[in-house]
């Protein structure tokens, strides 16, 4: 561990997850797919793990982790109480991309929850996930495996390529299959209060408002930069403003990459600019943004790309997780 060279990618077959889970019961952490992004994995409970965590990925330490299980009887080492309302979204969702936040144990390290009295808590509903964890017996902090502030990986190489010889060794898992992460529900009252928008939505929830301030803080992802690519995102509401942009972008010079609709695109290519625009990906539905957002982001940079142009999706269902992590990006974080 710590050498200069990047991390090998393992085939995540039974050979590979038993060389995964030797690297963290030796301290070492480990590229992990799940359903929503690539995680820096490394033992919870442990702080000098969590604390190289912290360091790989450049994260500042008052940002709290979530740890990961390999199914809901890891709760009662975690957690001082498994509240009314956890019980009943641990029977509705996990495994699967939803979060909880609940009173902390004296087990979790400090450093893992951020410093908070609070720990966030979820099972990945993702195989090679599921095998690790059983596999290794431990439960995972596991926060995105990136370098604080930029896309998530959704790809074993985006992994390497971010942090390279930080991590140990990555699991290949494929590309993940919703792309944004898990949404966070402080889960410790008599309602759940979403925290961080994701892929199970308000609507299906039952919930109207968001967690705001400080309480929004008990969440990963809601209080430093996140989600930025190295050129500026631009939000576009429709195809009139999308081919307004895009001519007075290409008349400043700029090279343009373009996220939008089947329809948008193929308007675009047929006139405003044949054979200049960089399409870096197709998007026709909230959806199917939110499985590709990261990598179009990764991949306009890749193109050299000045500035990326993308259309607005409706926010309701995974949409509203898509527009929260577009706003940032545009806003630099």
């Amino acid at each position: 561990m710590g050498t200069t060279a990047p991390p090998p990618i393992l085939a995540a077959d039974a050979a590979g997850i038993e060389a995964a889970a030797a690297v963290l019961h030796r301290g070492g952490i480990v590229g992990l797919p799940t359903e929503t992004v690539y995680g820096l994995a490394g033992d919870a409970l442990r702080a000098e793990v969590v604390t190289r965590i912290f360091a790989t990925k450049g994260r500042p330490p008052d940002n709290p982790l979530i740890v990961h299980l390999a199914d809901e009887r890891g709760l009662d080492q975690l957690v001082g109480e498994i509240t009314p309302l956890a019980r009943a979204l641990v029977r509705d969702y996990w495994p699967g991309p939803l979060t909880l936040v609940l009173d902390a144990s004296p087990a979790v390290p400090p450093i893992t929850r951020g410093g908070l009295t609070t720990v966030a808590v979820r099972v990945p509903d993702h195989p090679v996930a599921s095998r690790l964890l059983a596999t290794s017996s431990l439960a995972l902090a596991a926060p995105s495996a990136n370098p604080s502030g930029r896309p998530s990986p959704t790809r074993p190489e985006h992994v390497v390529a971010g942090l390279g010889a930080g991590v140990d060794l990555v699991l290949d898992g494929g590309p993940c299959t919703i792309g944004v992460e898990s949404t966070v529900v402080d889960a410790r009252g008599r309602w759940p209060v979403v925290l961080r928008d994701g892929l199970v939505s308000r609507e299906e929830l039952g919930v109207v408002g968001q967690g705001q301030g400080p309480q929004q803080h008990r969440s990963p992802g809601t209080r430093y930069a996140h989600y930025t690519p190295r050129c500026s995102v631009e939000i576009v509401t429709g195809p009139t403003q999308l081919g307004a942009r895009l001519r007075a972008c290409l008349a400043a010079g700029e090279r343009v990459g373009v996220v939008a609709d089947a329809a948008s695109l193929a308007a675009l290519r047929s006139g405003d600019a044949p054979g200049v625009v960089d399409y870096t990906v197709r998007a026709d539905d909230e959806v199917a943004l939110a499985r590709s957002l990261y990598g179009a982001f990764l991949g306009a940079e890749d193109a050299a790309v000045d500035r990326l142009l993308v259309m607005a999706v409706p926010e309701r269902g995974v949409g509203r997780a898509v527009m929260d992590r577009l706003r940032r990006a545009a806003a630099g974080g």
